[in-house]
């Protein structure tokens, strides 16, 4: 069969890999792709919200099914578009996706169902919202109600930080519409934990579990980033966590999205904080997550496509998924500056250096002619599994030292100090 991903991030090269081992597919294209996935895709120069062009190559290249990556066209309603035209999409349609596109919609919806979050309140006013400070707790959370590319969150240790973190936002728009409403809400305290699980709307088929790292610099400082590093499972997430999360969150906001005429298909990500109350959601995301996917799919002893066209025909329930039982870690190299300004078009070396068993996922990479450049903040992710944390720590950080382009950064302590 062929196979379309739309995306071209890490995350995009690792369902890409992930999918060429299954014997059911013949050949996949990526839209756009990068250098990394050029090796094992065709490449297609459509980018991944130009979502009516993408259907038109769907439809005119006769592929089978089309995998969604990033957020964008999901909320642009892509699945939508596919759906109309009798093509297979595995990724939930617009209303569905509005889980990840606006944090109001899903506190609101959390809170109607009595799922478990953190107190909270929301403003569409500057002056409200500062004015509301002066009630609040510190450190406080602030959120922007849209999309930010995972830096729309501000946890703010004073009323000063809070009332400049509005501002910024609702003031100066740095985050555009995404900033309209903002969120203030309680800041939990505890272990964070991502949740992937992989749902038709009925049935809900968890992953296994991850621990993202945030924060830019080692001991979880500086600023928020998109995600640093990752380890698969989470050291902090025990069978009765899983059942906690599974009851009483997983699946009730499957069933209340249904319930809302809002049927979730595809991957739902939960952000949790385990807390001393329990584990309690902070976000969804409505797809893989990007360094998850990176952790979470090499653990999968199954086939992708088998488990993707199951969630498309509503047929979930029928599925055996199993995992390995070893542990991912990886860490992603990027540019100077990221979060915030970096330049791009470094020649990046040292890959052919890598072992056999260490994957290296392509997030910002073009080729330009024989070369490999990068091509944006999130660089590399570099991926090793083993039987313990400290055997994938080894290989990977071994690794990522024959990598080399200019400025290249990353945390060296990814799977050592755990983020509180």
């Amino acid at each position: 069969m062929k196979v379309l991903v739309v995306g071209g991030g890490g995350r995009e090269h690792a369902i890409v890999w992930k999918l060429a081992q299954s014997p059911k597919v013949d050949e996949i294209y990526c839209a756009p792709g990068n250098g990394g996935i050029a090796k094992i895709a065709h490449c297609v120069d459509i980018a991944a919200d130009a979502v009516d062009e993408l259907a038109d190559f769907a439809q005119e290249n006769d592929i089978e099914l089309t995998v969604v990556g990033p957020e964008i066209p999901l909320m642009k309603g892509i699945a939508d578009v596919f759906n109309r035209r009798g093509l297979r999409i595995f990724g939930p349609s617009r209303d569905a996706a509005v889980i990840e596109g606006s944090k109001y919609f899903t506190k609101l919806l959390l809170q109607k169902y009595n799922i478990p979050t953190a107190k909270f309140k929301a403003f569409d006013n500057l002056d409200e919202a500062v004015n509301y400070l002066n009630e609040v707790e510190y450190p406080t959370v602030i959120k922007t109600d849209g999309l930010a590319q995972g830096k729309g969150v501000v946890i703010a240790e004073n009323r000063d930080e809070a009332q400049k973190a509005i501002e910024d936002i609702m003031g100066k728009r740095i985050f555009g519409k995404s900033g309209d409403t903002v969120i203030i809400e309680e800041c939990l305290r505890g272990h964070e934990l991502s949740v992937l699980a992989f749902t038709d709307g009925k049935t809900v088929v968890p992953m296994v579990s991850a621990m993202d790292y945030k924060r830019v610099y080692d001991g979880d400082m500086g600023p928020n980033t998109g995600g640093m590093g990752n380890i698969a499972p989470n050291p902090y997430y025990t069978e009765d966590i899983h059942r906690e999360t599974v009851e009483n969150i997983l699946k009730p906001v499957v069933r209340a999205m249904d319930a809302e005429g809002r049927k979730y298909k595809g991957v739902l990500y939960a952000g949790l904080m385990l807390t001393k109350d329990g584990p309690k959601v902070l976000e969804f995301n409505a797809r893989f997550g990007d360094p998850e996917a990176q952790v979470i799919l090499p653990l999968l002893d199954a086939d992708l496509v088998d488990i993707m066209e199951a969630v498309v025909d509503g047929r979930l329930s029928e599925m055996q998924i199993k995992w390995k039982n070893k542990v991912a870690m990886c860490v992603v190299a990027a540019s100077a500056g990221y979060p915030g300004k970096y330049q791009l078009g470094f020649e990046i070396s040292g890959l052919d250096d890598v072992d056999e068993d260490v994957m290296v996922f392509h997030a910002g990479t073009k080729k330009e002619g024989e070369k490999l450049l990068t091509s944006g903040g999130r660089v590399l992710s570099v991926t090793a599994l083993g039987d313990k944390l400290l055997d994938a720590r080894e290989k990977v950080y071994n690794n990522i030292d024959k990598i080399d382009f200019k400025g290249m950064q990353y945390r060296r302590d990814i799977g050592k100090i755990k983020p509180q």
